[in-house]
Parts: structure tokens; sequence; C-alpha cells
């Protein structure tokens, strides 16, 4: 059913888990990033000798950025971020990957949230089931999207903040329909929000990045109530850099660090008690092409933010280098560690759970 905006549904069924103990005040929410994001540039390996000749045209734009450790530069368009990292509440996780090796982003998302040993070979998602190793108060989970995403979909039932038509309808059907309903006083207000929410979650880096302002305060304000949603799921396009990459980049970056300034602000006191997970189903080619862009590659970087991390104010990497040999299949920057781990690690130590009976449950497949 539709209830001022939300839809909720359930989908799938899994046998019953041991719960956690008790009922918890922590919050979790999933930004994925749809389009596979460039972590070379992102979290910049500058130390790397064979960095700036492998980027050429693109290796300048981290100069500005802070600086993590002797070996990462954080992208500049991440201010707010490496104000968190400089508190202890930011972390990288640098050259990791999922299962996934092939370069379909279809394929690629399907594993990341399906949590899978292969594409399509699961109908749940790894969000949905840690759920159902959470107290019954904690479960109230809901994404911002046209539909439940595969990583929610489980037993449990949860909810989405958007209309759940809108990205089937063209722009002309669209704007028909703004004028149609511009008149009534009930459904106006709610058709703008549900296109609003739309553009905010398409592109994250629009109007200087104030897209993803207005996204973190929609979803800190679904979190924030003492009945609001426990977990969250973030969807943002437009990761896909194959051209223009410099500014393009640049511009969704500072969208997602706005986002994340502003579920930061939005939360207050509430931020200490949050897990923040953001990742990308792989990553892009060492090289840059022929039209200022990045192909499809493997490692990425994934980001967890809180106030309450293991380990901020840190990168984590088994740095494989960035030279021709070290790379995989002589392009793409070689995954050292699995994307599953970092995220279930994060995920046990969040909720105090036992590390093990969350790796298997989150990834049972493995």
């Amino acid at each position: 059913m539709i209830l001022s905006g939300i839809t909720f549904a359930a989908a799938g069924t899994l046998p019953g888990f041991v719960y956690a103990a008790a009922a918890t005040p922590r919050r979790l929410v999933f930004i994925i990033q749809r389009g596979a994001a460039d972590g070379l540039a992102t979290v910049a390996p500058t130390g790397d000798p064979a960095f700036a000749a492998a980027r050429r045209t693109l290796a300048d734009e981290t100069a500005r950025g802070a600086k993590l450790d002797t070996m990462f530069t954080l992208h500049p368009a991440l201010a707010t971020t490496a104000g968190l990292y400089s508190c202890q509440q930011a972390h990288f996780a640098q050259a990791v990957a999922t299962a996934y090796r092939d370069r379909s982003h279809f394929d690629g998302q399907n594993m990341l949230e399906g949590g899978g040993s292969r594409p399509y070979g699961r109908s749940d998602g790894w969000v949905g089931r840690l759920l159902t190793l959470l107290p019954t108060a904690e479960r109230d989970a809901i994404a911002i999207a046209p539909a439940v995403p595969l990583a929610l979909r489980g037993p449990v039932q949860v909810g989405t903040y958007a209309a759940s038509r809108l990205p089937q309808a063209d722009g002309d059907l669209i704007a028909r329909l703004s004028v149609l309903y511009a008149e009534d006083p009930l459904l106006h207000p709610l058709w703008d929000s549900a296109v609003r929410t739309q553009e905010l979650a398409g592109d994250i880096g629009g109007n200087n990045g104030r897209n993803g302002a207005d996204l973190g305060k929609l979803a800190a304000s679904l979190m924030l109530p003492a009945d609001g949603a426990r977990v969250m799921m973030v969807e943002t396009g437009g990761w896909d850099t194959h051209s223009g990459q410099r500014g393009r980049l640049n511009a969704q970056l500072r969208g997602l660090d706005q986002l994340i300034g502003a579920l930061q602000s939005g939360l207050g006191p509430a931020w200490n008690d949050t897990l923040v997970i953001v990742a990308t189903e792989f990553g892009r080619t060492v090289e840059v092409n022929g039209t200022g862009g990045t192909d499809h590659g493997t490692a990425s970087t994934a980001m967890l933010l809180g106030g309450n991390l293991a380990l901020g104010g840190k990168v984590s990497a088994d740095w494989p280098g960035l030279t021709p040999a070290g790379r995989l299949d002589g392009r793409d920057l070689r995954p050292t560690r699995s994307l599953e781990s970092v995220i279930a690690a994060a995920v046990a130590h969040h909720y105090a759970l036992d590390p093990k009976r969350v790796m298997t449950t989150l990834y049972p497949d493995d």
C-alpha cells in the first residue's frame, strides 16, 4: 500500500535467525553509488610512484585534497568528509571489490545488493537479511527509491519513499502531469514532493551539490523521529564517468559530501549511533581513456562514516600498486580484500554482534 509517499512491501522468505539480545538506538544507512564510482580519484594513491603517470590529466585534481596518510589523498570535493576523517568519524577501505569480476553494471549491482556468489543468485539482499538479526523494534527500514531495492528485500516488511512510477515516465509526461495537478490542493504538494525526490536521487551533484544536501536532509528527517526508520538505503546515480570525468566526478563527490554533511547535521546526537556505508558495484580503469574519462574496472573504495567506528581516521588497504604488473588484467586496480568482509565487519562492530554470524547471515553463499 502507499501512505504519504511511502510504499510498503515485503519480499522473500528466510529461515529464522537468533536476534540481537536487546534493542539499541543504532541506525544504519547504506548509500549505493550506481554506475561504478572511481575509487582511485575518491581516495587517490598519490604516494604510489605510478599514479601520476597512469592518471595523467586527472592526477592533479587531488592536489588540493586532504592528505589522509603518506599514501592516500582525499578528493578535494569531499571537504566535509575530510573533517569527519580528522575527527575519527570516517574510514576508507581501498582496493576492495565484491566477488564479481566482469564489468556489467546490472550484474555488478545485483552482486553488491544481493550478496550472493553470482549475479541473480539470490532474491533477497544483505540489508534485508541483516534486519533478521535485529530486535523487532529496530527493524524499521526504508529506501529512498521508487521500489524496494534488492539489498532491502527479505522477510521483514520495508518501505520506500518515492513515487513508484516516475522512473518509467518520460520528461514530457511528468511535465504534463505537473500542469494537471497544479491547481489541485491535495495532489499538487504530493506530486511536487515525488518529483523532487526523484530529482535528488538521480542527480546528487546538481545545483552545486545542493541536491545532495537536500537528499541528506530528507534522509535525516525520516530517521530522526522516535518512530522513524532505523535502517535506510539511499540510491544515487551518475557515477559512470566514461568521458569528461574531471568535472562530472567533482560534482558527484560534492553532492555526496553535502549529503553526508546534511545527514550528520540533521541527525544531531543520533549521529554518534549511526553507521553510514558508501559502496559501488566496481571501480574504474587505472589509465585514462581518450575522452578524459575512465572505463569499467574492478576494485574501488568503500567509505564507512559515523560516530562510533572501529577504525575511524584511517585508510585500510593491502595496496597492490599501479604498475602494469600489479594490475588485474593489466588494466584494473587489483582487489586485495573483499567488500563483503569490510561491510560485515563494520556491521558486526556497529551492532555488537558476533562477526561470524553476521558474515554468514549477510553473505550465506560465501
